[in-house]
């Protein structure tokens, strides 16, 4: 393997026990990253001094506020260009990477310059037998999941393979794609933010492979919680965001009837819920952001290297979301 520098960041936010476990795990990589850097958005728990006291030789950077995930991620993103590194892992802090994972990665990544992406192959902290994600699909519609959430393992499906991109929880990348993309769009936040940072990579022409042996436990929504009134609303409004700003302009006409029809489907979705209103809020608020995401779609589209095919054959077709 070549030698390379990496850098593996994890954002906080009342991270509780789960920093401290994530970085524990971090420090017993078989392969050591050249540096941890620790971003604390204003967490008011005592995870942040907890992990100062445990790790003082890590970085680390603390917002005045919660500037979310996607600015926090940025933030480490402006060290690691000062530090010049190759790579930049990225860990949220509910995700428990094992011995060899850094390493994996490392060594899928060697030599493939056509990936900008690798994903990490997530199981559920509390039940290992069950996979949390191999990557992330995102489908014609504008919908994106993990792929095979909440299924039992099947060793035919532990096998490095491209997908469209990789879930942040737990992910590789090349930094100086990253940078040439511009890193995440603070806009978003958080949720979907890897789906649009993924998406903009492949529009340049790389590709995201899933690296089976790069294993990870995942609590999933961990932190935020899992459907949330907070998760709900930026995972409802950021679905449009992101398949206004990304889809290809060949694309977007022939598909924007199945985004509309999804969005529809996701408010009676959400409404059995008993959260119609924070979905529809969501949306309402999507919609009036769509002119600056109308912006950003033009130097978006003006900068995509990859021919559309290649982006149609990437998306998922499934008549069943979630597959």
């Amino acid at each position: 393997m070549t030698a390379s520098t990496v850098a593996v960041v994890v954002v906080n936010y009342n991270g509780g026990g789960y920093l401290l476990r994530c970085l524990e795990a971090v420090a017993a990589q078989s392969r050591q990253a050249d540096h941890v850097i620790v971003v604390d958005n204003a967490s008011t728990d005592d995870s942040l001094v907890l992990a100062r006291e445990r790790f003082p030789r890590y970085r680390y950077l603390v917002n005045a506020a919660n500037d979310g995930f996607a600015a926090a991620n940025n933030r480490a993103f402006a060290l690691c260009a000062e530090l010049g590194v190759d790579y930049v892992a990225l860990l949220n802090p509910d995700a428990f990477a094992s011995r060899g994972w850094l390493m994996a990665l490392l060594d899928a990544a060697d030599g493939d310059d056509g990936c900008a992406s690798w994903a990490s192959c997530l199981v559920r902290a509390d039940v290992p037998s069950e996979i949390d994600g191999l990557g992330d699909s995102y489908h014609l519609s504008g919908a994106a999941w993990r792929r095979h959430h909440g299924r039992t393992i099947r060793s035919e499906w532990l096998v490095d393979r491209d997908v469209f991109c990789a879930c942040a929880a737990a992910a590789l990348y090349r930094f100086d794609a990253v940078r040439r993309v511009g890193g995440f769009d603070e806009d978003l936040f958080c949720y979907l933010e890897d789906v649009d940072l993924g998406f903009r990579l492949r529009l340049h022409g790389y590709r995201c492979r899933f690296v089976s042996n790069a294993r990870v436990e995942h609590v999933g929504s961990g932190i935020t919680g899992y459907r949330s009134t907070f998760a709900t609303y930026y995972g409802q409004r950021n679905l449009i965001w992101v398949f206004a700003k990304n889809m290809p302009t060949r694309l977007v006409w022939a598909l924007l009837p199945l985004h509309i029809a999804f969005n529809l489907s996701m408010l009676v979705v959400c409404a059995l819920r008993g959260q119609f209103v924070v979905a529809l809020q969501a949306k309402w608020d999507a919609l009036k952001g769509l002119a600056r995401q109308t912006k950003k779609r033009r130097v978006v589209q003006a900068d995509d290297r990859a021919p559309t095919g290649a982006i149609w054959r990437a998306m998922n077709k499934s008549l069943v979301l979630g597959s």
